[in-house]
């Protein structure tokens, strides 16, 4: 059974479990947007994490393969990606 709390038009107690409930469809759906909004920013933020460490991968890579060409294996590197 539920019963309106006392000065809230959108709010009512269920008393079966204690709990309150927003019964306001409006600001269901505003909570729903919000909820979307900010799991599209956590998803936007790893993808740039990726992008970073993935980055951070391709530098390491060429500041060896600039190493190589410094101290004269040049030769080593071309054998080992034909």
């Amino acid at each position: 059974m539920k019963h309106k709390v006392k000065g809230q038009t959108h709010l009512v107690r269920d008393t079966d479990t204690n709990l309150i409930v927003n019964t306001s469809a409006s600001q269901y759906t505003e909570y729903i947007s919000r909820r979307n909004a900010k799991s599209g920013e956590i998803e936007k933020v790893k993808k740039l994490e990726n992008d970073v460490a993935s980055m951070k991968d391709d530098l390491n890579e060429i500041k060896t393969l600039l190493r190589s060409i410094a101290n004269g294996s040049w030769y080593y590197w071309t054998q080992k990606f034909i």
